[in-house]
């Protein structure tokens, strides 16, 4: 089936819609060993991740107004402005006039010509300022793609209304909200390189500027496939990461995707993002109504929803967001196995991880879902996944185990059988990472093992 005949990206990702709710499943057996898990290989060569990153990489681009700047993070920032262009905010209908300035990184050459591309982004947006992604590649018919639109992004939302843009295709090619994905890959038709067009804008006669520390894309290649091999445990560890159920949001803030019902992708965020220590601010939490429990939660439903998508599952956002807390990074990628995973765990960095599945797929689960965020964040010592599942009905409840080899199968395969009988999408072992700027040797040991750096 080609992309095109299967269901738009926000259905195939929305959110859990839980038919029941259940407690949490029995505590799993005590951390282990940490000894460090091989990578898988032959589930690499599937991915290809490329980030530009270091003060090299700022001055290797074409710079019309913006410079690239040094230090213990290296970025890239409006220089002179190569100009000033309007825009028509599309959710609010407010015309502004912005300077701006472009940065375009050279072409990368893709080791996994592939079906899919997603962009990550790390930066800093003042008040007053804001940035536009864009990518253009090479097909391998020698072809070329437009320029398409990967984000508008602003870490607020008093400037603009950060969002993706649809209905952008070539008839090869189509973005699907965050996603670059090849209309038919049965025709053997590839992406065979890209290169990434940042837009960095601010208001006219300030000195603002917005600052881009990481810009990056993962390019992908994963077969159709229903099932997976099923891999062996090689490690049992346990994590100590914050605990956040979105159940008990429900009816919260429902101008963001209905409310906590929803927010399975910015929940996860936030658990990740205080395991790393990130600590939003009194002041950050003001506009959360005081009786409500966690308003982090809230708080990063507010600063990852996508007005396009209208949901807060938009995969680039959410890393954005956590590369907005100090000395943090955040990448989308594909993982291959749970191997690869045990591979992160062994080093300290949890997983969040997007999977579909019925009811009956994920034994103690007690939902099923089209598209659904967990943070993995360790294995039993009979190598079950342990997770904390943001679909629970307490921040006590959130700690599940699931079964090592349903929930690899539901994780990484491309196809699978909705409740209707309908073949319809999986997500490939898609996951955010979010690490330090700062990465201990292990951690970047661990993080080149899965083709992140």
């Amino acid at each position: 089936m080609s992309r095109a005949e299967q269901p738009s990206r926000r259905t195939v990702l929305a959110v859990a819609v839980a038919a029941a709710v259940t407690g949490s499943a029995g505590p799993a057996a005590a951390a282990g060993s940490a000894a460090e898990a091989a990578p898988d290989e032959t589930a690499a060569r599937l991915v290809d991740n490329h980030a530009w990153t270091t003060y090299s990489d700022w001055r290797s681009g074409t710079a019309k107004g913006t410079r690239a700047v040094a230090g213990s993070r290296p970025g890239v920032v409006i220089g002179a402005p190569a100009g000033t262009t309007e825009y028509t905010d599309p959710h609010t209908g407010t015309t502004a006039t912005w300077e701006y300035a472009t940065w375009t990184s050279p072409v990368h050459e893709l080791a996994v010509p592939s079906t899919e591309v997603i962009a990550s982004w790390n930066a800093r947006t003042p008040a007053g300022s804001w940035i536009q992604i864009e990518l253009q590649g090479t097909y391998s018919d020698g072809t070329a793609t437009p320029w398409y639109v990967m984000g508008r992004w602003a870490a607020g939302d008093g400037d603009i209304k950060r969002t993706s843009v649809d209905d952008q295709t070539d008839g090869k090619s189509t973005i699907w909200t965050d996603t670059f994905a090849i209309d038919d890959p049965s025709t053997g038709l590839r992406l065979s390189s890209y290169r990434l067009r940042l837009t960095l804008y601010r208001k006219p006669g300030t000195k603002t500027t917005p600052t881009v520390w990481r810009l990056g894309a993962m390019g992908s290649d994963v077969p159709d496939r229903f099932t997976v091999p099923a891999s062996a445990p090689g490690l049992a560890r346990e994590l100590i990461v914050p605990r956040y159920s979105q159940e008990i949001h429900a009816g919260q803030y429902p101008e963001y995707d209905n409310g906590g019902e929803a927010w399975c992708s910015p929940t996860s965020s936030q658990m990740i993002v205080e395991y790393w220590d990130g600590r939003l601010t009194e002041q950050q939490l003001a506009w959360v109504d005081p009786s409500y429990a966690d308003p982090q939660v809230c708080h990063a439903a507010r600063y990852t929803y996508d007005y396009q998508y209208a949901g807060c599952g938009n995969w680039p956002f959410n890393a954005a967001y956590a590369s907005t807390f100090k000395d943090l990074q955040g990448v989308v990628t594909r993982l291959g196995s749970l191997t690869e995973l045990e591979t992160l765990i062994a080093a300290g960095v949890p997983a969040i991880t997007s999977q579909s599945f019925l009811k009956e797929e994920l034994t103690g689960a007690g939902y099923g879902t089209s598209g659904h965020l967990m943070t993995v964040i360790g294995f039993t010592a009979e190598g079950d996944v342990i997770a904390n599942d943001p679909a629970s009905p307490s921040d006590a409840a959130v700690r599940r185990v699931y079964k090592r080899r349903e929930w690899e199968n539901i994780w990484l395969r491309t196809k699978r059988y909705n409740a209707s009988g309908k073949v319809v999408s999986g997500t490939g072992g898609v996951c955010y990472l979010y690490f330090p700027a700062r990465p201990t040797a292990r951690q970047r040991k661990a993080l080149a093992a899965v083709g992140v750096r």
